[in-house]
């Protein structure tokens, strides 16, 4: 039987799906902090989501070359082993593991507990919200470890339902917001000015960062793809492009609902206002659901890929104990110890981003840090290798594709870092000795390559 993968999905099927892919709960988690953190400056916070999503584009238009030229490669990990090796992809794999998926993971899994708790009227920094985020964790844990049918079901709709509340917010509230004159006071009126700075716009673009990620899994869909050399560029660039133009359609929406004042002093509950006051209380507060489900549907996804993390490595007989981790159910066809380990990881990091960020006074002192945002980066600088080793090594390549758009990704990517240093300054210190810790340990399980051994001579005869 032919296990290899068919070439059915067309180009207008494949934008849909890297829309899909990409839009989760990041926007409506970012919006209200960029409007803070710029001050409420509309303009500003609008020239965020415009670099972050050049950065997104760019980017993944450069792995898109690299996806059609090693069609056999499925992920990020895969493209690192092509182009800079097995230990670099190996480290790569361990940070994704161990650092990337469950931190998002847990992060997603608090973002829907504190949208359910803003609907319930509850706060969202006590320990009901913390109850909420972690049994939404175990939850998605349990559909994903035994029924993965069920989780991709699951899928499929929450990813119909989040562009529901965007695409509606943007346009009705933009309608509204331009009748009743919100709009244009809002974008001619900065609360703070004083905020509106250099430093603001690379926090706010740091803070976009969250709301595009996911675009890097958009490009393992290349094996699906009918003529994909073409259809996957144009693929991840038109579907990029729609995500920026919906976010900021959504952002400039909710301009519609309230004053930028009333927007940042509602904190939590801003998103909440807009909604209840475009489409009424009852209206918003359904679409508001869609919020909650939209950001399930997220924590589904990154849970997907969090559970598989050790079998991932194991299969390539890395990492530890690779014969536990490669285990894989017959019944439910998950790797079971992967999940356990992926979820305790989930556990730690939650408990991590409470003690850092939620109370009064943080737990692990100079060692708090966002780990909604500063991971992000990481694998932002982990691509910049990557982006080198294909200028070297894809001499079959034209100058646009082979120099221009690599240098355009590499400057890309250090500009996120940049950005990131200049935002969270001696914090990203802190944040690198905690991911230094983190890779000592996935070195110390690095595999040694056993020498091939000589057959040995035969004992001449007397």
């Amino acid at each position: 039987m032919d296990s290899k993968l068919k070439e059915k999905y067309g180009l207008p099927v494949a934008i849909a799906m890297v829309i899909g892919i990409v839009i989760g709960s990041g926007v409506f988690f970012k919006a209200e902090k960029i409007l803070n953190v710029t001050g409420g400056n509309q303009k500003l916070g609008i020239l965020a989501w415009l670099i972050g999503g050049a950065i997104m584009v760019i980017c993944a238009y450069t792995f898109a070359i690299m996806a059609t030229r090693y069609s056999y490669v499925n992920g990020l990990v895969d493209y690192a082993e092509v182009t800079c090796g097995s230990k670099y992809a190996y480290l790569l794999g361990w940070f994704m593991t161990t650092i990337y998926y469950p931190t998002l993971t847990s992060v997603l899994a608090w973002v829907s507990a504190r949208f359910t708790c803003v609907l319930l009227g509850w706060d969202i920094t006590g320990g009901a919200c913390l109850a909420i985020a972690a049994f939404f964790l175990c939850t998605s844990y349990a559909v994903n470890a035994l029924s993965p049918l069920l989780a991709g079901k699951f899928q499929v709709t929450a990813t119909v339902i989040k562009v529901i509340p965007l695409i509606l917010m943007g346009i009705v509230g933009l309608i509204v917001g331009l009748l009743n004159g919100l709009t244009v006071e809002n974008f001619t009126t900065v609360v703070d000015p004083s905020k509106s700075t250099g430093n603001a716009l690379f926090t706010a673009v740091v803070a976009t960062a969250f709301a595009y990620e996911g675009w890097i899994i958009a490009t393992s869909i290349n094996a699906e793809l009918k003529d994909a050399k073409k259809n996957l560029p144009r693929a991840l660039v038109i579907g990029t492009i729609a995500v920026i133009i919906i976010y900021i359609l959504y952002y400039i929406g909710l301009t519609g609902g309230v004053t930028n004042e009333v927007m940042m002093q509602g904190g939590q509950n801003g998103a909440k206002i807009a909604f209840e006051t475009v489409f009424s209380k009852a209206g918003g507060t359904a679409l508001f659901v869609f919020v909650i489900i939209s950001c399930l549907g997220t924590l589904n996804g990154l849970m997907l890929g969090n559970v598989r993390g050790m079998y991932s490595l194991a299969v390539r007989n890395e990492g530890p104990r690779p014969d536990m981790f490669k285990q894989v159910d017959p019944v439910t066809n998950m790797p079971t110890n992967s999940s356990i380990f992926g979820l305790f990881l989930c556990g730690f990091w939650l408990l991590y981003f409470y003690g850092a960020n939620l109370v009064e006074k943080a737990w692990f002192g100079p060692f708090s840090f966002d780990t909604s945002e500063l991971p992000i980066v990481t694998i932002y600088a982990s691509y910049i290798p990557i982006f080198i080793a294909m200028m070297i090594k894809e001499k079959e390549l034209g100058a646009f594709k082979r120099f221009i758009m690599p240098i355009l990704a590499i400057c890309s990517c250090l500009f996120m870092v940049y950005a990131a240093c200049d935002s969270y300054k001696i914090t990203v210190l802190y944040y690198l000795a905690v991911f230094v810790a983190f890779m000592i340990v996935g070195v110390f399980f690095i595999k040694k390559k056993e020498p091939v051994q000589k057959p040995a001579k035969k004992a001449k005869k007397k």
